[in-house]
């Protein structure tokens, strides 16, 4: 594993990618804009988090990509001038747009993350979180003895039904539609989708966890070229080019890119 470069010491040569393009920033919402925490419901933005957002947004494309519900996530925000990608880009949305991808699938989720919730109810520290197109079951609080348990469920669960997949994360098992869709594949949707897939734009996407991989690796592949930054402070292997060693580095670098765009 090696530690990627910090987009903050190496502002220069970040800013010379920037110059002479539009920048078409994408962010992760926990873990990157908001810190980590025990229950996800309690999540939050710093406030000088959410006055770089605001500022950079009066000046670039801005778009939101979490694996939280797209209404979920677009309230935790709170800014309706943005775009939202929610259950890691099944449900996208922005000014004057909606789409969805793979519409028939949320009842089926809903009633897997319905028997998940009762057939893990009596293990303490396990939540079911579902979100339309994904149940989420977090075992952040959970003995450790009892992890091979939930994920033994999860995936007798997803098994069950071939439209469905394992996904992992951050203390979280993840039910899923087995289609090949993800954060990546919703970023260049997006870009097309607002007419900012030409050369002129330089998309730069900010994330912390396995699923933001699927960002770094499309943007890395782009013919135009991308920046992903990941957001941890422990090294790995990763597809970004730069690192951040925590949410609290965020805000200083949506300002930097607000000063380079004026």
């Amino acid at each position: 594993m090696t530690a990627l470069p910090s987009a903050l010491a190496h502002w220069p040569e970040l800013a010379r990618r920037l110059a002479g393009r539009r920048p078409v920033v994408f962010l992760d919402f926990d873990g990157t804009l908001a810190p980590i925490v025990e229950r996800p419901e309690e999540a939050g933005m710093p406030e000088p988090t959410r006055r770089a957002v605001e500022r950079l947004a009066a000046r670039v494309p801005v778009a939101v990509v979490s694996g939280r519900r797209r209404e979920d996530v677009a309230a935790k925000v709170g800014m309706p001038g943005l775009v939202y990608a929610g259950s890691h880009g099944f449900d996208l949305g922005g000014p004057g747009f909606a789409e969805e991808v793979a519409p028939e699938l949320p009842p089926l989720v809903e009633r897997v993350a319905a028997g998940l919730a009762e057939e893990l109810a009596n293990v303490p520290g396990v939540e079911v979180e579902p979100k339309r197109w994904t149940a989420a079951v977090h075992y952040r609080r959970a003995a450790a003895a009892d992890v091979p348990r939930v994920r033994t469920a999860v995936e007798r669960a997803a098994a069950a039904h071939p439209e469905l997949v394992v996904a992992g994360g951050k203390k979280v098992f993840e039910v899923r539609p087995a289609l090949a869709w993800d954060k990546g594949r919703a970023v260049l949707h997006l870009l097309a989708r607002l007419g900012l897939d030409g050369p002129a734009a330089l998309p730069v996407y900010l994330g912390d966890d396995v699923t933001d991989e699927d960002a770094f690796r499309a943007l890395a592949e782009r013919p135009g070229g991308g920046v992903g930054v990941r957001v941890a402070d422990e090294p790995a292997d990763s597809a970004a080019q730069y690192s951040l060693a925590s949410p609290a580095e965020v805000p200083e670098l949506l300002d930097r890119i607000a000063d380079a765009v004026d």
